[in-house]
């Protein structure tokens, strides 16, 4: 099945954009402020795959100067329009060559990568984040766990898929977003915890 990234489209944008950290989102946020205060230093940040600003305007409220960046010219526009002194660049299928080397403290992708389909681009961008981190940079990566495509949730729905249950790594599953008005399936690229420790001593991280 060929994948298609759903974010690309002018009301799922216009969907996301209201969405903040309702039900199931807000346990994926929850311990989010502890770790960056714990394991962060410095205030300038990169939000990889920033949406419609979702995540970048929750780093500049924990004081950080961010910059968010997403391929989406949808997604982009909506962040703009909800943040106006907000820094968003729309950015060509992750291209991330217009940054300079080690001008971020942190690098911040929020479930960007489970609509990444391969593993060679995976490792591709991870060696970017290396590239663009302090001396001290961390990057922080949240992505879905292969649960969340197998059971009910307060914020998602997978009962009309039951083929999400022998997906293999890399496989096309879907998912049915409870919390915006736009309930047409998600398509995401199943991933598991062993497959990101292949791209992250492929990436030499």
């Amino acid at each position: 099945m060929k994948f298609v990234n759903v974010y690309e489209d002018s009301e799922r944008a216009k969907a996301y954009a209201e969405l903040e950290f309702p039900g199931t989102y807000s346990l994926a946020y929850r311990d989010l402020p502890q770790i960056i205060q714990t394991h962060v230093l410095g205030k300038k940040a990169l939000d990889f795959g920033c949406g419609t600003g979702r995540s970048t305007r929750f780093l500049k409220n924990l004081g950080f100067e961010v910059i968010g960046v997403d391929i989406s010219e949808q997604m982009i526009q909506k962040a703009r329009a909800r943040d106006p002194r907000g820094d968003y660049r729309l950015i060509a299928d992750g291209d991330l060559r217009s940054f300079e080397d080690s001008m971020f403290d942190l690098v911040f992708s929020i479930f960007t990568f489970d609509n990444i389909p391969s593993m060679e681009k995976k490792v591709t961008l991870f060696r970017e984040f290396n590239r663009l981190l302090s001396k001290e940079g961390r990057i922080i990566n949240l992505v879905s766990s292969p649960e969340i495509y197998r059971h009910e949730w307060v914020s998602f729905t997978t009962q009309d898929f039951p083929e999400n249950h022998w997906a293999g790594l890399g496989d096309v599953v879907k998912i049915i977003m409870k919390d915006v008005r736009d309930i047409r399936p998600v398509e995401d690229i199943l991933w598991t915890e062993e497959g990101y420790q292949k791209v992250f001593l492929r990436a030499g991280l």
